[in-house]
């Protein structure tokens, strides 16, 4: 089978979410399967990406604007592949009837958080994920909550849609020394002990609770968050002021993969108290880490989470900052969470992740 895959978000220079689902699912789908070939489309030339090769070709077609709807629509076209599969939310509105298509939808925010997304964003995100919802061929869901979400909202059925966790980096799986946590720690200018939280900055992440929560604690930590500015984050960098604890917490900004490994070991809690998530890739980070976890009691959170995080109402500042007390000031709850999440985090592998899309993708290109 001639399997297209819109590859375009590896070409970005910091990736999030959907940008590491892409190419750590493409990585792994390239260590398990030599039959199918599979055609790799960029808008642009993708940096530190090396192409798996053998049955791997890419494709560079250059644009800035409307690639997905003019470029990679005239491309299908000229250059018929079998089936095209899309890592995150959008379709070509106009292509070959017979193409078979399979999405992977990541969440459903825009819907569910209105007042949070701006826009432009929210208009193109409805409107992109109600087109897939009606008219891919297949859509994987990476929890069972967004599958949820989908059925709920747009109707889609149930069969017409495939459950397909995330998995973790091997990267993750090393908990860095303490030498090089030390180092890192310096670098970023963090006292010894911290919380984390490792995200867009954004008011979907409930920031600014958090750092409401983290000034009434008034433990002897800093709040370290690592991220880049999302939409509507203006009020997220003024809070820190607003309630008295400027000095205390630091915005890192863009950190590279290899420095959070490093914070995540270090950190005396990863804090997670989101009021969405599709899946919630970083609570996961965190325990293949080491680090214990605080997090959600809404959306996928639970789902990923299991039993090995302290789960929190995200709307109760109270609760969180209970949460921020109880395992900063208790070594032995930090103790059984860290083993919890080791245990969590070993049935969340790239390898698993992409035996299940295989299985999808083979499945409907049967059909």
């Amino acid at each position: 089978m001639r399997i297209g895959i819109d590859a375009s978000r590896i070409a970005r220079d910091e990736k999030s979410g959907t940008e590491n689902y892409t190419l750590n699912l493409i990585r792994a789908l390239a260590a398990i399967d030599r039959k199918n070939y599979y055609q790799l489309y960029f808008n642009q030339p993708p940096k530190f990406f090396e192409l798996p090769g053998g049955n791997f070709a890419s494709k560079v077609i250059a644009s800035k604007r409307f690639w997905t709807q003019l470029r990679l629509a005239a491309e299908l076209a000229i250059n018929p592949v079998d089936l095209l599969f899309v890592p995150a939310h959008t379709l070509p509105v106009l292509r070959r009837p017979a193409l078979k298509t399979v999405v992977t939808v990541h969440d459903l925010g825009a819907q569910f958080l209105k007042e949070y997304h701006e826009f432009p964003s929210r208009y193109y995100l409805n409107w992109s994920t109600a087109f897939v919802a009606n008219y891919a061929s297949h859509l994987i869901a990476v929890s069972g909550a967004t599958k949820k979400d989908l059925t709920r909202r747009f109707k889609v059925p149930a069969s017409r849609i495939t459950v397909v966790h995330e998995g973790v980096d091997q990267s993750f799986f090393k908990r860095a020394s303490e030498a090089e946590i030390e180092l890192c720690r310096k670098k970023y200018g963090l006292a010894s002990k911290y919380f984390l939280f490792v995200g867009t900055i954004q008011p979907r992440k409930n920031l600014t609770r958090l750092i409401e929560a983290f000034a009434r604690s008034r433990l002897n930590l800093d709040l370290a968050i690592a991220g880049q500015p999302g939409w509507l984050y203006k009020e997220i960098y003024e809070a820190p002021e607003r309630f008295g604890v400027e000095n205390k917490v630091k915005f890192l900004g863009f950190v590279p993969n290899e420095d959070i490994v490093k914070l995540y070991s270090g950190s005396t809690a990863f804090v997670f108290p989101s009021l969405y998530e599709g899946f919630g890739l970083p609570v996961l980070e965190a325990m293949a880490c080491g680090c214990p976890v605080i997090t959600s009691s809404v959306s996928s959170l639970p789902e990923v989470a299991g039993e090995a995080a302290v789960l929190v109402d995200p709307d109760d500042t109270k609760a969180i900052e209970k949460a921020l007390k109880d395992v900063a000031t208790d070594p032995t709850l930090r103790e059984r969470l860290t083993a919890a999440g080791y245990r969590r985090v070993k049935d969340f592998t790239w390898e698993r992740s992409a035996k299940e899309t295989l299985a999808v993708l083979a499945k409907v290109g049967k059909k």
